[in-house]
């Protein structure tokens, strides 16, 4: 059986990526922009939006985003339950 989605809010979700070296570049409205700059200089962003409780859709598609720029493995125990 496969893990399930958490459920998780926009806050939680920053919360995380915080930890893998991103923070706020900017917002409108919603929608906050976090980025990090990686170890070879390419300034990496993700876009995620704050709301108390984020989608399965939502919450898979910033996971997709996340992927291109940290291993899976690494975050998949932060948004997935066992």
């Amino acid at each position: 059986m496969s893990p399930k989605l958490k459920r998780l809010s926009g806050k939680e979700v920053l919360s995380i990526l915080s930890k893998f070296g991103f923070s706020v570049h900017s917002q409108r409205g919603s929608h906050v922009k976090l980025r990090r700059t990686s170890p070879s200089g390419e300034k990496q962003t993700l876009t995620i939006v704050m709301h108390d409780e984020l989608d399965t859709g939502t919450l898979r598609a910033i996971l997709r985003q996340a992927s291109r720029f940290i291993p899976e493995e690494q975050f998949k125990k932060e948004f997935y339950s066992n």
